[in-house]
Order: structure tokens, then C-alpha cells, then sequence
């Protein structure tokens, strides 16, 4: 025990006099460290200056190599890995590239040990030997205090920086976006101010308001940029050279609920007319099953949900009389009329959707002409029964 005693005495001695002498070479180890690891990593050459890298090399060194000479409760080393990892992630420097530039200064620092005992006492480099895993394991506490450091401070940018682009995202949509916010957003996003955009509104199937799977980020050429809600997404599409045709196809894989998509527009100041459009096109959708409904398409619908009153009315005067029959009598008298009205008038295509002869639908379209009053030669007859129609299937029931 004596033995081992002394032993432990004379390497922390040998130790602490390596170390006094190496403070009083820290700027040329402070050299010597930015210079191998500037040479090494283009990360450091581009992101980090050249001063306040010599700065906070210089700081790390001296709490560092003064560690060994005080009692562990004074040690201020790993606060400086931890405010050197903050400022690192600050500016972006990769981990790895912060991580391998503790690896070279434990080679520097081991060195520079080596080098004062082997010149001041060659005798005594067995004993300094014994402290290598020592000075190895301090380096890698400090890089581990620097990795946790740099993550909590990726985190915080990050969170920062998502919901930075959420708000903006938000103003946009929101239709309060100025200049100044539209060229504020287009840096930020990373978008051009005038390009080619849309925007998709979808209802989310379920009560937990989540559809599976993950949303794209890209299709095809087109970008999309995505804002959750509780119970409906919005993306604004980047549409490029995309068609609407091309960005409908592209969306119906991913669509689980109803999706309403905008006319085109040309800015990022027009996305809160899209965004209103969009919601318009939606409101089209009865909400049985997947749809995707694009408002050129839709017009007439729109125009009914975007009247809901004035529809009522035109609902009541015109299908008043088919309305007043029992359920199940009325439901085959709608869906026959909406058959038809899809099916461009011909009969026969109608027959074959619902499955019965076309007699038949010759029959209850007759029946519909004499309850309502209404002809199907007249061309503004068939307009009214449409638009009733669309008013009856997508206003809510009184």
C-alpha cells in the first residue's frame, strides 16, 4: 500500500509539473490545435472564423491543462466544452466535425505532455505513462459534454426554426402577407416569391384526426409544404411545370379523406385566396370515401355551398315535391337524377351505374319532370334540378 502510495504521489507530481509547463506554451499549442484541425476539416474552414477559433481553442486548452492542477470541484472544463458545443451548434458546424477536433486535441495535449517530461525528467515518462488513460478519459468527458450540449441546442434551433415557418406558413395562408412578410417567407421557406402555386386542403378521415402514413414532402417535380391541424391538413404545392391534372393524380395515393385543391396562383401573396378557394372546393365533397376535387371542376357546387341560404331556397322550389316523398322513394328518384346528370343525359350509361334498364330511368326521369314541374329539354330546367340537387347533397339538413 506504501508503495502504491508513493507511486500515485509522484505521477500526479510529474503531472502537475507537465502541466505548469504546458500553460506557458498554450498559444503555440493553441497554434498547433486550430492549425491540424482547419487543415483536416472543411467544416471548420467554412463556418467557424478563424479568431474565434483560435479563441475558444486557446479558453479549452488552458481549463483543460489547468484541470490537472486543481481539485476536481474546480474544474471549469466541461462548462467550456459545453459553451464552446453551444456556439459550434450555433454557427452549424457538423458534430462530427466538433467531435474529431477533441480527438486531435487529446493527440496535442498527450504530445505536448510527453514532450515536457521526456525533456525535463526522461526518468519519470514511465510514471506518465500510467496517467494516460486518465488524461484519454477527461478529453472524452469533455467531448461528451459537448455532444449533449450541441443537441440540446440543435433542438432548440430546430423547434425555433419549425415553428418560425409555421407562423409563416400561417400569415400566408391567413391572407395577411405584405411585401415585406412575402420576401420574409420566400427567404425563409426557401421559395421564389412569384412561381406557380396551389394550394390542398384535406379533411382527415376519423375522430382521432390523423391520417396514416406520412405526408410527401415532394412529387414528382412539384414541392409540397405542409401545415397540420387538428382535424384538416394544408399544403402549398410548388407546382413548377406541373399541370393541376398532374397534381391531383399525384396526390391520390396519400389522400384518406376529401381533398379540396385551388386554382392556380401566381405568388406567395395570392396563397390566401388559394387557401380559401381550396377550402370552397372541399366543401364540394359529400365526404363518402376518398375524393379530390378541383374547384375548375366543381364550379356550380361552389357555388351552391358558398350560398347556403339562397341554395336552401332553390332546393325547396324545385325538389320540394320529391322532397316531401317517403325516404326510400326519394332516394332512388336522387340518385337516379344524379346518374343521369353525370352520365351527360344518356340513359343507357345510367342504367348501366345503377344497375337497372334504361327504361326504367326513362320512367323516373319522366317522374321527376312531372313532380317538379321542371323539363329536361329545357336547358335551364336541368340547370336548376342540378344545382338543387348539389344543394340537397351537400348543405346540411334543417
Amino acid at each position: 500500500m506504501g508503495i502504491r502510495t508513493t507511486t500515485d504521489d509522484e505521477v500526479r507530481r510529474i503531472m502537475r509539473l507537465a502541466a505548469s509547463r504546458l500553460l506557458r506554451r498554450l498559444p503555440e499549442l493553441t497554434d498547433e490545435l486550430v492549425a491540424r484541425t482547419r487543415d483536416t476539416d472543411e467544416a471548420y474552414r467554412r463556418m467557424v472564423p478563424t479568431d474565434d477559433h483560435w479563441q475558444s481553442v486557446y479558453e479549452a486548452m488552458r481549463e483543460g491543462i489547468g484541470a490537472i492542477l486543481v481539485p476536481l470541484a474546480e474544474r471549469r472544463d466541461l462548462q467550456q466544452a459545453e459553451k464552446t458545443a453551444l456556439r459550434r451548434a450555433e454557427q452549424g458546424l457538423p458534430m462530427d466535425s466538433l467531435l474529431r477536433s477533441y480527438r486531435i486535441s487529446a493527440q496535442v495535449m498527450w504530445d505536448g505532455l510527453v514532450g515536457v517530461v521526456a525533456e525535463e525528467e526522461p526518468d519519470s515518462l514511465p510514471l506518465l505513462i500510467r496517467s494516460a488513460t486518465k488524461v484519454w478519459s477527461a478529453v472524452d468527458r469533455q467531448a461528451v459534454a459537448a455532444a449533449e450540449a450541441y443537441r440540446r441546442r440543435e433542438a432548440e434551433m430546430f423547434g425555433r426554426t419549425a415553428e418560425r415557418v409555421q407562423a409563416l406558413l400561417d400569415a400566408l395562408l391567413e391572407d395577411r402577407a405584405d411585401a415585406t412578410l412575402v420576401r420574409s417567407a420566400a427567404a425563409a421557406l426557401d421559395l421564389p416569391e412569384l412561381g406557380r402555386y396551389a394550394v390542398v386542403i384535406t379533411r382527415l378521415p376519423g375522430r382521432d384526426g390523423h391520417a396514416a402514413g406520412a405526408r410527401p414532402a415532394s412529387l414528382g417535380t412539384m414541392r409540397l409544404l405542409w401545415r397540420m391541424r387538428p382535424d384538416y391538413e394544408v399544403a402549398v404545392v410548388l407546382l413548377h411545370e406541373e399541370e393541376m391534372d398532374g397534381l391531383a393524380h399525384a396526390l391520390r395515393p396519400h389522400v384518406t379523406g376529401s381533398a379540396g385543391i385551388s386554382p392556380v396562383v401566381e405568388g406567395l401573396a395570392e396563397l390566401g385566396r388559394a387557401r380559401r378557394l381550396a377550402e370552397l372546393a372541399l366543401r364540394t365533397c359529400a365526404g363518402e370515401g376518398p375524393e379530390i376535387a378541383r374547384l375548375e371542376d366543381r364550379l356550380p357546387a361552389a357555388l351552391v355551398v358558398s350560398q347556403p341560404e339562397l341554395a336552401g331556397h332553390l332546393s325547396a322550389a324545385v325538389l320540394r315535391p320529391v322532397l316531401a316523398l317517403d325516404a326510400a322513394d326519394r332516394e332512388v328518384l336522387l340518385g337516379t337524377l344524379e346518374a343521369w346528370l353525370r352520365c351527360e343525359g344518356s340513359a343507357m350509361r345510367a342504367a348501366g351505374q345503377l344497375y337497372c334498364h334504361r327504361n326504367t330511368v326513362f320512367n323516373r326521369m319522366r317522374r321527376i319532370e312531372q313532380l317538379t314541374g321542371r323539363s329536361l329539354a329545357r336547358p335551364l330546367d336541368i340547370v336548376e334540378l342540378s344545382l338543387a340537387l348539389d344543394a340537397v347533397r351537400l348543405l346540411p339538413v334543417n
